[in-house]
């Protein structure tokens, strides 16, 4: 089987053979049930080859749908002319490059159609003057379809001015969809983000965002039923390369690349850039992660001082989860639409959503590439030595060694702290525990009266009360008054209730107390 890594023009794909996992019963749907769309969704998901599938479709290329959906749904096959902008393929430093690529796919246009317009119009006036002729010229309704319409200003972020450019020439560029609607049949914007309703689709209020739509939860990316019906030859090729039986693969690709959902309740999706690449390597690896660095993320949580244990405990409206024009003031939906952060649960009461990492990949990627923008300079290039030892304290019960090493962690550091102080010091021991907790089982509570931390290994228990400009008494107190042993009084294991003491004059663990006993 040959697996379309990389691909995305659906006619070269179908033409050479290439496996391909049929949406077009959903392309069917979105256009005999509306004109105008939206649809944002991860890097690498397949939105560039669904537009491509869109756009063979109204070039009414039949043959290419032959033992598809779409080849028997479609009974009336028509051509129809295609304005199709790709902006994914330019460099946005400047205003002027903006301006350069779309002037380039408009003398395509006006070439390809005979169409002539005045060069001293403005970029938009000749796009809508391009619509209309090109209507007129052939008798059909004109398909727009913009790939990646986002870039620009996701490339501008850091740089108002710039953004503001940019901001401007593209709300009044995709403004003609508004304009020129007797003269369009189909409209599709596909991007990473949504850009907010002050934003360049202000003015677009009759686009139909299909981002959050269970109907279309499943337009890109795979399903569990699409794995097992299209891939299932390709994971016992990968299972006896790599010496698991067919089902234990089958479980290893749904921990490390499912559980992707974009509407509550719908389909877990598995992240397809990852998934064809394991399978047509015959090798596990974190493809999607590696092909993107989120350091613009991480600083921007920064910037805003987010506490990150808040990531999958604050709830999002729908319309707040949809923007990413208020990163300055919550990262979290720019974190959700980039694809590091997905839907987990929705309270219908107050319509929130509640993140948390999709799988496996991202979560253990994110929390690596987290921990040297939060741990203390001194461990960056020992960082992990620094962890195996502490995991191998806390596997072998040493709790004394490796609060020891907790404490060197802050002592020996150089380091600056930014906002709040123990804001800092949750942050910092939020990804040193999530870290952690790739190699023992860690979880981490929310502070509303639950313990702070706990471990378990096969033969010891861990909880620890974390505190700031307290003492480390205080911390101990807390767990015998709120009973956070009792669960485990039959346990036979090994328990140590720990005390924490952070200062936030010092920034340094400047008190800490270890209590053991043995359970059951």
């Amino acid at each position: 089987m040959k697996y379309p890594i990389g691909i995305q023009h659906f006619e070269s794909l179908r033409k050479d053979g290439y496996a391909y996992v049929d949406k077009t019963q959903l392309i069917y749907n979105l256009v005999n049930t509306g004109r105008y769309y939206f649809l944002s969704r991860p890097r690498r998901f397949g939105k560039s080859l669904l537009l491509s599938t869109i756009r063979a479709y109204f070039e009414g290329k039949k043959e290419l749908f032959e033992g598809l959906a779409l080849g028997t749904l479609e009974e009336k096959w028509e051509q129809y002319p295609i304005l199709y902008l790709d902006l994914n393929v330019g460099k946005y430093d400047t205003i002027g490059d903006l301006e350069e690529q779309l002037s380039i796919s408009l003398n395509n246009w006006e070439q390809q159609y005979g169409v002539q317009t005045d060069s001293g119009y403005s970029l938009a006036s000749r796009f809508g003057l391009l619509i209309r002729a090109v209507a007129k010229q052939t008798g059909k309704s004109v398909v727009i379809l913009v790939d990646e319409y986002d870039k620009p200003m996701l490339q501008a972020i850091g740089n108002e001015a710039l953004q503001a450019e940019f901001r401007s020439t593209l709300k009044a560029f995709y403004g003609n969809l508004k304009s020129c609607d007797e003269y369009i049949k189909f409209a599709c914007l596909i991007g990473v983000t949504k850009f907010g309703k002050v934003s360049v689709f202000s003015d677009l209020n009759h686009l139909t965002d299909i981002s959050l739509d269970s109907r279309y939860a499943d337009i890109c990316g795979i399903t569990e039923t699409e794995l097992h019906d299209c891939f299932d030859e390709g994971i016992q090729e990968l299972a006896d390369a790599n010496g698991m039986s067919k089902e234990d693969c089958y479980m290893r690709l749904k921990r490390d690349f499912d559980g992707y959902h974009f509407c509550v309740g719908g389909p877990g999706m598995y992240n397809p850039f990852s998934v064809l690449n394991t399978v047509g390597r015959r090798q596990f690896g974190d493809y999607w992660f590696e092909t993107g660095t989120p350091t613009f993320l991480v600083k921007q949580l920064q910037k805003t001082n987010y506490p990150l244990e808040e990531m999958t405990r604050e709830g999002l409206t729908a319309d707040i989860l949809n923007r990413i024009d208020i990163m300055d003031e919550n990262p979290l939906p720019l974190l959700f639409q980039s694809g590091y952060l997905t839907i987990k649960s929705y309270d219908e009461r107050f319509g929130e959503y509640y993140l948390g990492f999709p799988n496996r990949e991202v979560e253990e990627g994110f929390t690596k590439f987290l921990y040297p923008f939060y741990a203390p300079k001194i461990t960056l290039n020992k960082s992990s030595f620094s962890v195996a030892r502490f995991v191998k304290d806390v596997r072998n019960g040493d709790a004394e060694g490796f609060m020891r090493r907790l404490e060197a962690l802050f002592a020996d550091g150089d380091y600056q702290i930014v906002g709040n102080a123990e804001v800092y010091f949750q942050n910092t021991l939020y990804v040193f525990f999530k870290l952690l907790g790739l190699y023992v089982e860690v979880e981490r509570h929310t502070s509303d009266g639950r313990m702070d931390i706990l471990m378990q290994t096969t033969d010891y228990i861990y909880i620890l009360e974390l505190k700031v400009d307290k003492t480390a008494a205080i911390a101990l107190r807390q767990i015998e008054d709120k009973g956070y042993a009792l669960p485990f009084a039959n346990d036979p294991r090994k328990l140590y209730k720990i005390g924490v003491n952070f200062s936030s004059e010092t920034h340094k663990i400047d008190d800490w107390k270890v209590v053991s006993s043995v359970q059951g």
